[in-house]
């Protein structure tokens, strides 16, 4: 199940920019891109766990800092010819705020 939780104003990311947000389950790097869409990935690239949140922001893509690995801000996924994927994330921007959608346990009911 999806959890939306509130992590500011849009302009407060810089554009072309980004912003980490701490989550239970590790940091995410909150991007902004030059038309205002806002994308989420885990803060670390697929390749050597570099952190995406330092990297180069250009159209829909991340560029990391440590070994310019290029990932798309969309899906995660490495643009050829690099490979892998980090895990993207759900975002919404309403009224100017930005929004981010955090997965949280199903609870199973015990039978």
């Amino acid at each position: 199940m999806t959890k939306w939780i509130e992590i500011g104003a849009l302009n407060d990311i810089p554009v072309l920019g980004s912003r980490v947000v701490r989550t239970a389950s590790g940091d995410v790097a909150v991007f902004r891109t030059s038309e205002d869409e806002v994308f989420a990935l885990d803060d670390r690239c697929p390749h050597k766990g570099g952190p995406l949140s330092q990297g180069i922001v250009h159209n829909k893509r991340v560029t990391c800092p440590l070994h310019n690995f290029v990932i798309e801000l969309r899906s995660g996924m490495a643009v050829a010819p690099d490979e892998g994927c980090t895990r993207a994330h759900p975002t919404k921007v309403e009224n100017g705020m930005v929004w981010l959608g955090v997965q949280t346990p199903e609870v199973v009911p015990a039978e």
